[in-house]
C-alpha cells in the first residue's frame, strides 16, 4: 500500500484511489452520506439466523475475547463510529471487557485514535489503519474547500496559507491548542465568512484548514480531558502517512462485515457503484452461497459454510450506532418480523421499529438479533430496558454488568454529543412504561 503526505495515496498495484468517490456526511455527526440499505439483501441459500450469528461472531459479540486490547478489537471487528457519545466505550466493553481507563490510555498512547475516515465521518481507528482511514475520508475536506470557493469566495491558496499558519502556531505551542487559541495565534490568516458563511455552517475559514490538515495527517485532534464521550478538542502537530486503495478498504470491510452486499459496502465507503464493484472484485470477494448477492473473502468461505448457530444465548448491550448495525446500515437484517412492528419509544404516530433506518435507542443483542431497547437513567443510576424475549438469568446478568460499567466508569451512556438526560427522559419514561419489569428501588 502506498503512503503519501499531503493527500490520499494510491498503491501501484491495488487499483482505484480510495478518495476518488467519497461523499460528505449529512449534518454534524447525525447521519450518513449515503442512504440506508433498503430491502432484503439475503440470498435464497443463506439463512437469516446463521447470518446474524456469524455477524455477531465476526464482531466478537459472542464472548471469548475478554482482555484483548482496544487496537486488537478494532482491527478485528472494524472502526467504531464516534460521535461524542458512549458508543466506543460500550462496544469495547461488550467485546473485550475493557474499562474506560484502558480505552483512554490506548487513545493517549496512539494505539487507537479518532480520525475522519470513511465518508468523512469520525471513527475510532487502530494504529495499523491510520493511513487507510485518513485516505478513506480525504475527499471530503477537499470537497468542502471547493464548496467554499463556489459559494463563499474562499480560494484554495487562502486555505493553504492558513494551513501553514496553523502549523507554525502548533509548532510553537507547549501542548494542544483549541480552535479559539489557534484563531488568536494565526491572526489575520483566518477570516470570518459573515452571514453567508453562518448560513452554510462555516463562520470562519479555520475549519477548512483544520479539516485538510487532519486528512493529510499533519494534525490530530485530541479530546480535551482524554475522554471520547464529549466534544471539546485541541489540536497537535502530527506526521502520519496517508495512503491505501479502494480494494484495501474492501478487504478490511469484508473481514469485519462479510457477508455483505455491494450496497452495504457502498453505504460504508461512500463510493460510487463502479468504484465499489471494482474494489470488491480486486479484493477477491466471492458469493457467500450460490444465488446470494452477499459477498465474503475466499479465505472465510469454508469457515462460514461450517459455522453453526450457538444453542445458548449471549446477550450484549450496545449503542444504537454499534458496528453490528452501522457497518451494513440495514436494520431489518437484525430484527425479527414480530419485532419490526413494535412501536418506537416516544416515536411518531404510525412509526414502528422496522420502519426506521437506525435504532432510536441503544440495543440489546443476542446472537446477532436485536432483542431489546435500553437507555441509561442518570437520576436513578440504572439501565431501563424493554426486552423482546422473556427475562432470564443471562439477560439480567448482562444488564447488570453494563449498568455497573456505565454507573462506575462513564456516569452516563449518551448516544451522541447532543444527547442529554433531559432529552432522553421521554424515551426512558416510555421504556419504563412498556417494560414488564417494575422499576428498581
Amino acid at each position: 500500500m502506498a503512503r503519501a503526505h499531503g493527500g490520499h495515496g494510491q498503491g501501484p498495484e491495488t487499483g482505484t484511489d480510495i478518495g476518488a468517490e467519497t461523499g460528505p456526511d449529512i449534518g454534524a455527526e447525525t447521519g450518513p452520506a449515503v442512504g440506508p440499505v433498503v430491502g432484503p439483501a439475503v440470498g435464497p441459500a443463506v439463512g437469516t439466523e446463521k447470518l446474524r450469528a456469524w455477524w455477531a461472531h465476526r464482531q466478537w459479540l459472542d464472548g471469548g475475547h475478554h482482555g484483548a486490547s482496544a487496537g486488537e478489537v478494532l482491527a478485528a471487528t472494524g472502526w467504531a463510529r464516534s460521535v461524542g457519545g458512549a458508543a466506543p466505550y460500550l462496544g469495547l466493553f461488550a467485546r473485550a471487557g475493557l474499562g474506560r481507563a484502558a480505552v483512554d490510555a490506548a487513545v493517549a498512547g496512539l494505539e487507537v485514535h479518532e480520525l475522519p475516515a470513511a465518508r468523512g465521518c469520525t471513527y475510532l481507528v487502530p494504529a495499523e489503519d491510520f493511513a487507510l482511514a485518513l485516505a478513506a475520508g480525504a475527499a471530503v475536506p477537499e470537497g468542502e474547500v471547493a464548496a467554499a470557493a463556489r459559494h463563499l469566495g474562499v480560494t484554495g491558496g487562502e486555505v493553504e496559507r492558513l494551513c501553514l499558519a496553523v502549523d507554525r502556531a502548533l509548532a510553537g505551542a507547549p501542548g494542544p491548542l483549541d480552535p479559539a487559541a489557534i484563531r488568536v495565534a494565526v491572526g489575520e490568516a483566518v477570516r470570518t465568512l459573515g452571514e453567508p458563511g453562518r448560513k452554510r455552517g462555516l463562520s470562519t475559514t479555520l475549519p477548512l484548514a483544520l479539516g485538510l490538515m487532519q486528512s493529510r495527517g499533519q494534525v490530530r485532534r485530541v479530546p480535551a480531558n482524554g475522554r471520547l464521550d464529549q466534544q471539546r478538542y485541541g489540536y497537535l502537530r502530527w506526521d502520519q502517512p496517508v495512503g491505501g486503495s479502494a480494494a484495501d478498504l474492501a478487504r478490511r470491510y469484508l473481514t469485519w462485515a462479510g457477508p455483505a452486499s455491494p450496497k452495504h459496502f457502498r453505504w460504508f465507503s461512500g463510493f460510487g457503484a463502479a468504484t465499489a464493484r471494482q474494489a470488491l472484485a480486486e479484493a477477491g470477494a466471492v458469493p457467500a452461497a450460490p444465488g446470494s448477492e452477499l459477498l465474503v473473502l475466499p479465505e472465510l468461505l469454508d469457515a462460514f459454510a461450517a459455522f453453526t448457530v450457538p444453542d445458548e444465548p449471549h446477550y450484549t448491550l450496545l449503542a444504537g450506532i454499534d458496528g453490528i448495525h452501522l457497518l451494513h446500515r440495514e436494520l431489518a437484517r437484525l430484527v425479527d418480523p414480530a419485532d419490526a412492528v413494535r412501536p418506537l419509544p416516544t416515536g411518531r404516530a404510525g412509526r414502528s421499529f422496522g420502519t426506521e433506518a437506525d435504532p432510536q435507542t441503544h440495543i440489546v443483542l443476542d446472537r446477532g438479533r436485536i432483542v431489546g431497547f435500553w437507555e441509561y437513567d442518570t437520576e436513578r443510576a440504572e439501565i431501563v430496558h424493554l426486552s423482546f424475549v422473556p427475562s432470564n438469568a443471562e439477560l439480567r446478568a448482562a444488564v447488570a454488568r453494563t449498568e455497573e460499567f456505565v454507573r462506575a466508569e462513564l456516569g452516563d451512556a449518551r448516544g451522541f454529543s447532543l444527547d442529554s438526560p433531559k432529552s432522553r427522559a421521554p424515551r426512558i419514561a416510555a421504556l419504563r412504561a412498556s417494560s414488564e419489569e417494575p422499576p428498581k428501588g
